[in-house]
């Protein structure tokens, strides 16, 4: 008799690549897989690549603040359950999978109605209100951090870590210096904004290209639409808006990382045993769940932190030559670190509910 799971989650890659971490496992399982996701988020490209069947619902925005468009959204909201609830019936599932962002709202909230078991992942150390309003229709709540367990109903926690793409720890520094052009004969630094990119971290890293460029040779994505034309003939400077298939070797080939402070990100960086310089998103545009990752990563001796409202060319040059300067002392806490990928233990969940 087949098994069906439905997977859900988006607004962001973040809230997707675990997912796509989980494939190979449930494919392994003999699970049929689904994915419901927003109508027109970036979810659905990254779904569809994987060859996964995608349903898209309408969904809304919660807002913490007072705003005419929450009224609107609550429709969309409402909306997309009903979207949800048709799906769950037509496909019968027999658990849901929810990695958060709104659009998992709708979809987790119908799975309550019908009965079908949930399991939700939380990334950051402090608990989404996507998540948050999620949480009695959930059988088991993951988590990334220790402190975060402390935060969740006791009876539903579990610490188990981020799942990270298997694909992504069999990379080539060979195969990642011939797609970028670069020699190799300096260390490599690879700049990751985040998918939809980061505005200040692109413009601070083109502002110090001139100091960088004498120490590394830089591998720069800034997300969609933020490519600079005047730097594409800058020797020892690449840039891409997006990369998918060659990112294992873009990541094989680099020595250091300047990024955001996402979770499943930097959880990525755990696993590669890669040393960053993290500039979360700043507090003013942000619940400042991202300083919270950075600061976790920093106490454990994983990464460098710079804070955005520090963060200057010349603050972003001396903090990388510290960084690689100080290379193994990152690499040593990281190979200590007892945190896996989080996929066995959601895959042992998934197992316990559906045998």
């Amino acid at each position: 008799m087949s098994k069906m799971i439905i997977l859900t989650g988006g607004g962001t890659a973040g809230h997707v690549t675990p997912n796509i971490a989980l494939l190979p496992g449930l494919r392994k399982r003999g699970f049929e897989i689904r994915y419901i996701g927003s109508y027109a988020g970036m979810e659905k490209d990254l779904i569809e690549a994987e060859g996964i069947p995608y349903d898209g619902i309408s969904t809304g925005k919660f807002r913490r603040y007072l705003s005419l468009k929450n009224l609107s959204d609550i429709g969309h909201v409402f909306k997309g359950i009903r979207e949800a609830k048709a799906l769950l019936k037509k496909y019968r599932p027999d658990i849901v999978f929810s990695k958060g962002g709104f659009v998992s709202v709708p979809v987790v909230r119908a799975a309550k109605s019908l009965k079908i078991p949930v399991i939700i992942h939380e990334s950051d150390m402090t608990p989404g209100l996507a998540n948050k309003l999620c949480y009695s229709a959930a059988s088991k709540i993951c988590c990334n951090f220790p402190e975060t367990v402390e935060l969740l109903p006791k009876e539903k926690a579990v610490l188990s870590g981020s799942p990270i793409r298997e694909q992504l720890l069999s990379g080539s520094r060979d195969a990642g210096l011939r797609f970028t052009g670069l020699s190799g004969k300096k260390p490599v630094l690879l700049m990751i904004g985040g998918s939809s990119g980061a505005k200040k971290l692109n413009e601070v890293l083109r502002e110090a290209l001139p100091e960088l460029l004498k120490t590394f040779d830089i591998i720069h994505l800034c997300g969609r639409g933020n490519l600079d034309q005047s730097l594409l003939s800058t020797e020892g400077y690449v840039q891409y808006e997006y990369i998918s298939k060659e990112l294992p070797d873009l990541f094989a080939a680099c020595d250091v990382v300047f990024s955001r402070a996402g979770a499943n990100a930097i959880c990525e960086l755990l696993a590669l045993k890669k040393p960053a310089l993290l500039t979360p998103l700043s507090a003013a545009v942000s619940r400042g769940d991202q300083i919270l990752n950075a600061k976790s990563f920093e106490k454990q001796g994983f990464s460098m932190l710079v804070e955005e409202e520090n963060l200057t060319a010349p603050v972003l040059a001396k903090s990388l030559e510290k960084l690689y300067g100080n290379r193994r002392t990152y690499i040593d806490a990281m190979t200590k670190s007892t945190q896996k990928s989080g996929s066995d233990v959601i895959l042992s969940l998934i197992d316990e509910i559906v045998p």
